[in-house]
């Protein structure tokens, strides 16, 4: 075997690889002989096949085989000879007549590119200071919580007399048909619906066209399904539903009180509010944490300047691209990028990229170095808790996932990820700083310098 190093610039290396023609024959020939006694072939008792028959029979499948095994091989062999650490996997590029390879007629030649892991010593943890905001649900926010929670549990009752019409916040109960060009169409027809006028549950422009109805009238409504309707074949199309609207019923708000209480099963009141404090103070717990994570992600990033691996960050960076263009054909763009030309965004999109980079890394160095493991229990938990995303298939998923080694890792990667965050934060000076709701609950922008 030829190895040659042709280029060795930065993080980037290319090695040029010569496998022999000799020594494929060779394993070929030893695989041959190793088969052939297994095999069971028409004409010939078990186990006395000729070798030149299994050839026949065999030999480019096997000399498949030999390739792969010798590619893997030589790149391992690559990699340990010159102690190279790579990020990512390496690249290999075929060189010369493949086919003739595959016949034993040529050399293996190829040529290996890898992107090398880049050396540097993490900042040390307990150098660190950082500020956690802190924020704590106060009684007013849980009277207001139970009070809201009480008036999505409101009550409706029918409401009687000559002048009696339907408006805003009253729920009604009706019949439609729906058609389309005359014709009535799937899914349009249906009895005894209740509808609350402004809730948004039905298309736009269908509720407000039910308020003024009266009891047992009818109603024409007349309406245009959205672009983007999930019923490809409704999308953007003009509709017109005959409803009857059978019944008018106004809102009665259910007292916040221990009868409220105990028709949502608990023992009274006050386990109520203590269940919806303990609701908002993991709300607030959850976004205290995002924000000390935000904070150490922000001082690793200023702590560290390492050159980075060019196909890490193309890769990262081709993902972040791909989801900006696809928001931007779609019009979701946040506002203050819609103004920016390609070439800015693709320039501040980019440092997004290396920054992602620079501090995936500098996790996986202080992670390896403090031999942070994803527990087999821990892997399982998430990819149950992935599966039951998909109710009824969840079996199914979890059985396809168990045998994704890709989805695996990138279910891994957030567990191991949240490990060093904790890991760091342990060990790192953090105090802790009382802010306002709004303070805790408001989106950090990115540090100065990535949108310049």
């Amino acid at each position: 075997m030829q190895i040659v190093e042709k280029s060795g610039e930065g993080l980037s290396r290319v090695y040029g690889v010569t496998v022999p023609v000799s020594d494929l024959n060779e394993r070929l020939e030893a695989r041959i002989k190793e088969i052939a006694p297994t095999l069971n072939v028409k004409g010939f008792r078990p186990g006395k096949v000729p070798t030149a028959h299994v050839r026949r029979l065999y030999g480019k499948a096997l000399m498949s085989e030999v390739v792969q095994a010798s590619l893997n091989e030589s790149t391992q062999k690559v990699l340990d000879d010159n102690n190279l650490r790579p990020a990512g996997e390496p690249e290999l590029k075929p060189e010369g007549d493949i086919e003739a390879v595959m016949d034993g007629k040529a050399d293996l030649a190829y040529e290996l590119t890898v992107d090398l892991m880049p050396e540097f010593t993490p900042v040390d943890a307990t150098t660190l200071t950082l500020t956690k905001p802190v924020y704590n649900a106060t009684d007013k926010e849980v009277d207001e919580a139970v009070a809201d929670l009480a008036k999505q549990n409101r009550t409706y009752e029918t409401k009687t007399g000559k002048t009696v019409k339907a408006k805003d916040g009253d729920q009604v109960v009706i019949d439609f048909v729906g058609r389309v060009d005359g014709e009535a169409f799937e899914g349009g027809t249906a009895t005894d619906v209740p509808l609350v006028l402004g809730s948004g549950q039905f298309i736009p422009g269908f509720e407000e066209q039910l308020v003024g109805a009266k009891p047992d009238s009818d109603v024409v409504v007349k309406v245009t399904f959205p672009a983007d309707y999930q019923a490809a074949n409704l999308a953007g199309k003009d509709a017109e539903f005959e409803t009857k609207v059978k019944e008018v019923k106004a809102p009665v708000d259910a007292p916040a009180d221990d009868e409220f209480a105990t028709r949502l099963g608990l023992e009274s009141l006050d386990k109520l509010k203590e269940l919806v404090r303990g609701n908002l103070e993991e709300q607030y717990a959850g976004a205290s944490r995002f924000k000390l994570k935000r904070a150490l992600l922000d001082e690793l990033d200023s702590k560290h300047d390492f050159p980075l691996p060019p196909k890490m960050v193309e890769a990262e960076f081709a993902s972040i691209w791909g989801q900006v263009q696809a928001d931007k054909e779609a019009g979701q763009l946040p506002p203050e990028d819609a103004e920016k030309t390609e070439e800015q965004l693709q320039k501040e999109y980019r440092k997004i990229a290396e920054r992602r980079v620079r501090l995936g890394l500098v996790l996986a160095e202080i992670g390896r170095a403090n031999s942070i493991q994803v527990s087999e229990a821990e892997l399982n938990q998430a990819i149950m808790n992935e599966a039951r995303k998909y109710g009824a298939q969840a079996q199914q998923i979890y059985n396809l996932l168990r045998e994704n080694p890709n989805a695996q890792a990138q279910l891994r990667a957030p567990i191991f990820e949240d490990k060093v965050v904790d890991l760091i934060i342990s060990q790192a000076k953090v105090k802790e700083k009382k802010v306002s709701k709004d303070d805790l609950m408001k989106e950090d922008d990115l540090p100065a310098g990535y949108s310049e």
